[in-house]
């Protein structure tokens, strides 16, 4: 059996407790990646410190066992990521799953005109969430509204002042433009790269999506979820009080 009943068949070994960072790859729910951990340690008891879109790839946090009852102390650490935003179109879904559609770019921003727009969003703004998402809104997830064809998409859609600490650019080849952004919790990289397209007047969609930190927590000593066994799962375990070491 392949399903997490299955779990309840397996041969126990001791209990694992712990928190484990993990290197999520696209193409997976942030869910899809608990599952799997769920099967490796043998228990149901995984949980996250906060998801990352499908498309997405980089840093999750996940607790096994007792230590799920910290993941909340983690859930609002700040976040650091690098995205490839696609200029000159965008997607219903602000990334590259959604339907794309190109603009009409009658002018092709040169790198300083993209900083000086960057520098309108550092600090922080008044940020939308996007019409695809999970956020929810009179009962209902906002995909669920926006799949339904609400027509005031606009006005269900929540606000919310987000921290912009870092934006810089990576690398500036038109029509991608690569950025290291470093923000609050709870802000949409999706968002963020749909605004700034807005500002530059061209568009925009995010097409690479990678976190590479939360807090002081780095992917750069996750586990790829692809190599994970129960081995590497229990060295990698840790406890708030003894955080990993580059």
């Amino acid at each position: 059996m392949g399903d997490l009943a299955s779990l309840a068949f397996l041969p126990q070994t001791r209990e694992m407790e712990g928190l484990i960072l993990i290197d999520k790859p696209a193409g997976m729910t942030s869910h899809n990646v608990v599952d799997a951990v769920r099967k490796v340690a043998r228990t149901r008891c995984v949980g996250h410190a906060g998801t990352l879109d499908p498309f997405a790839t980089g840093l999750l946090i996940l607790g096994i066992g007792k230590a799920t009852k910290t993941l909340n102390q983690l859930v609002g650490l700040d976040k650091t990521y690098l995205v490839t935003a696609q200029l000159g179109a965008i997607t219903n879904t602000y990334d590259v799953e959604g339907d794309v559609v190109p603009q009409n770019v009658t002018h092709i921003p040169e790198a300083d005109e993209v900083e000086d727009v960057l520098c309108a969003f550092r600090g922080g703004y008044r940020q939308k969430a996007p019409a695809f998402s999970a956020k929810k809104v009179k009962g209902k997830r906002l995909y669920e509204l926006a799949r339904e064809g609400k027509a005031d998409m606009e006005t269900l859609r929540p606000e919310k002042d987000v921290c912009i600490k870092r934006l810089r650019i990576i690398e500036y080849s038109w029509p991608d433009l690569t950025l290291e952004v470093a923000c609050s919790s709870g802000t949409y990289i999706r968002s963020l790269v749909h605004d700034i397209g807005e500002a530059l007047h061209v568009g925009a969609y995010a097409k690479i999506l990678r976190r590479t930190a939360i807090g002081s927590y780095s992917v750069e000593d996750a586990i790829s979820l692809e190599d994970l066994d129960e081995s590497q799962l229990n060295q990698g375990l840790f406890t708030l009080d003894k955080a990993p070491v580059s």
